[in-house]
């Protein structure tokens, strides 16, 4: 795997484990009320979105080893261009539904290239 390609994937667990940690214990109506927590998140959010889209245009098959890559960059593409339009809802239920099914394929993937050969 090239370097980059690693790099983004290591981008992607890093930020995905970052969310898991702010949003342990805690519910959507604190995530509504404390604004350096919903702006955390959604940073990282953005960080993951644009760390799979290089990835989709680096190496669209490793990309395809990854789920739902069109609906992680449109959210991305949401929090950045349409963030008045974001419903807290449903990031919420990208961090407690999707967000393990990704660090799950991400560490996967991850551990997969560090095993020795």
């Amino acid at each position: 795997m090239q370097p980059k390609l690693l790099k983004l994937l290591e981008d992607v667990l890093d930020a995905a484990s970052f969310i898991a940690e702010l949003a342990h214990d805690r519910t959507l109506e604190e995530y509504r009320e404390d604004r350096q927590l919903r702006q955390a998140i959604e940073r990282n959010l953005e960080i993951i979105g644009e760390a799979v889209n290089k990835v989709s245009r680096l190496d669209p098959t490793l990309a395809a080893r990854i789920g739902e890559v069109p609906r992680i960059v449109a959210l991305r593409n949401a929090l950045i261009h349409g963030y008045d339009l974001i419903e807290d809802e449903r990031v919420w239920k990208v961090v407690r539904a999707q967000l393990p099914v990704l660090r799950r394929q991400v560490g996967q993937l991850l551990q997969e290239e560090t095993r020795e050969p």
